[in-house]
């Protein structure tokens, strides 16, 4: 048979294993997988069925989901505590949850903050929704309304659901967290670097020229507010269907109010739906670390920043574990803690403890340093305590899983590529029953490298390409989980099918593609802005007004290059 009608074969089997219309749509490779396995998950979701339908019983509502997440923690950092005797510092509470549930090993993000957030919301790869990057004020950008996140999918179930603490998913109205399908919110449009966007944070240069008022007057200033994104709103809280307001202001007070403030919100949401009997989702987003504010008296014999910042976390962890268990509900109560990407190594301040560990490179990376994060399941009476899972999940695994527990699986989008797989089986049966075997991982919006088990192909840096255009991008992660030493001869049998992996998901990117952020006015619908805010939009119809184009064309113009932004690995 040639190897043209090889392919065609090859192709017309992987139509055949897709879903019809009305089902779930998910990436190429796990059609690959289901025609290997699908009779076998078939009979095993069955069983997994019969089990949720016997929690539902007993319990009377399907299982409430807690959802915390925090930034830039390097594997093995937490849940691991003869590595912690180590470094200086020890977090009790997360190492018992990890002792009493699950243990992810292969748990994969992506590189940076606002993408692996839009991943998990939406279930889809930040690539598919233009969600690849970082945004800074004014983002002018953020999630568009038309992406179905985990909180309208659980809503549509009868879930009560709530957010609290760091969203940075853009600065636009409908990427507000209650425009999101979130009952209540209290969120930040953008992320931790806003700590320091103060007079104080100004005047020890932890930022430049961002308050021209503490200088003496420059007579060479032009443009007023010229670069200095004035306006900027640090909080943001609301309901849905109601318009959002600003929540106490742009100050370092207000930025370190947040998280005490998100943890009271959280609890006082879990016990009003505890004691009402309704299923619930709640997340809350710590901003973890503020980076003006001292620690005084030091948290951690290591006295680094990020060691002193995690008893906060660490703390609140314990004491939604006790919560959970004084109001009755820990039982139907799934609580999921991880981080959402590797430590910031590449040129961290000085003093913060950012550790890349085991994995090389860290934040904004493609290596496993940037999108191997610690994570843990924690479910008494339903997950087995004391497990280490060795299998590959991907954050976006979350949005179908969850949905899966709270039988909201009809309410998922079947127009589009939803890249989450659903992960029930890993969770109630544990180590070795993972649905996914690969991972895409894109740099912004470039596919940065590919994972399939435990091989992986660099498609970014590859070294020099000899003229056969054979690289040195191939890794064993067994062998070599640093990736510091490419294999070519060794390897080389799996270029064909790492190339084949990538045709595959081109085609599907092809037949499903790809569509940008959404774009608009910053800091609109809030009922009460400050005048400076209101005046966002009035220089923005000046600048149109003034200019040869319109506002559709000057908000949606895509700048050559802007999607590398914050992609420190590149």
């Amino acid at each position: 048979m040639s190897s043209s009608r090889i392919t065609l074969v090859f192709f017309l089997s992987l139509l055949v294993s897709c879903p019809a219309v009305s089902e779930i749509i998910h990436d190429a490779e796990f059609y690959m997988l289901k025609q290997q396995h699908g009779e076998r998950w078939a009979e095993e979701d069955k069983e997994l069925s019969r089990k949720l339908a016997a929690l539902k019983e007993k319990h009377g509502a399907p299982p409430n989901i807690v959802y915390l997440l925090w930034d830039d923690t390097a594997f093995g950092a937490v849940g691991f505590p003869a590595l912690q005797k180590n470094f200086g510092y020890e977090t009790p509470n997360i190492n018992r949850m990890a002792a009493e549930g699950i243990n992810f090993t292969r748990m994969y993000t992506e590189p940076s903050c606002t993408p692996t957030r839009a991943a998990m919301l939406t279930g889809r790869i930040p690539v598919r929704h233009g969600m690849g990057v970082v945004g800074m004020p004014h983002e002018f950008s953020g999630l568009r309304k038309e992406e179905v996140t985990i909180a309208e999918v659980l809503s549509e179930a009868g879930y009560a659901t709530a957010f609290f603490g760091k969203g940075h998913l853009g600065d636009i109205e409908e990427s507000y967290l209650h425009n999101q399908g979130f009952d209540e919110a209290l969120f930040t449009p953008m992320n931790q670097l806003t700590s320091v966007y103060n007079p104080q944070g100004n005047a020890v240069n932890a930022v430049l020229g961002l308050h021209p008022e503490i200088y003496p007057p420059d007579p060479y200033a032009l443009d007023k507010p010229g670069l200095v994104p004035e306006g900027w709103v640090m909080n943001i809280e609301g309901r849905k269907g109601e318009k959002g307001k600003e929540w106490c202001g742009t100050s370092n007070e207000c930025y370190e109010k947040l998280d005490t403030e998100a943890e009271k919100r959280t609890l006082a949401f879990i016990r009003k739906n505890a004691k009402s009997g309704k299923p619930f989702f709640v997340s809350y987003w710590p901003n973890f670390l503020n980076f003006l504010a001292p620690v005084m008296p030091k948290n951690s014999v290591a006295g680094l920043k990020v060691a002193d910042a995690f008893p906060k976390v660490d703390g609140f962890i314990g004491q939604l574990m006790q919560e959970l268990k004084t109001l009755g509900i820990a039982e139907n109560t799934l609580f999921i803690a991880m981080a959402d990407n590797g430590p910031m190594v590449h040129s961290p301040p000085p003093g913060w403890g950012m550790l890349p560990m085991m994995y090389r490179g860290g934040k904004g990376d493609f290596t496993e340093g940037g999108v191997r994060v610690p994570a843990f399941a924690w479910w008494p009476g339903v997950i087995d305590t004391g497990q280490v899972v060795g299998d590959i999940i991907h954050v976006t695994d979350l949005y179908t899983t969850f949905a899966r527990l709270g039988n909201a699986t009809s309410h998922i989008p079947t127009d589009r590529i939803v890249d989450g797989l659903d992960q029930t089986a890993l969770l109630l049966k544990g180590d070795g029953n993972s649905r996914r075997d690969y991972v895409f991982i894109y740099a912004g919006h470039e596919l940065g490298a590919t994972v399939k088990g435990r091989y992986k192909r660099h498609w970014i840096g590859a070294g020099d390409v000899a003229a056969s255009g054979m690289p040195e991008a191939y890794f064993d992660l067994y062998m070599d989980p640093r990736e510091e030493n490419p294999q070519l001869t060794p390897l080389i049998h799996t270029q064909g099918q790492f190339n084949q992996m990538v045709a595959r998901h081109r085609l599907f990117k092809k037949k499903y593609p790809d569509v940008p952020n959404a774009k608009g006015i910053p800091y609109t619908g809030l009922s009460n802005a400050r005048p400076e805010t209101e005046a966002i939009a009035d220089r923005v119809k000046a600048v149109v007004e003034a200019m040869p184009f319109d506002l559709k064309e000057y908000l949606e113009f895509e700048i050559p290059g802007s999607d590398n932004q914050g992609d420190w690995g590149h």
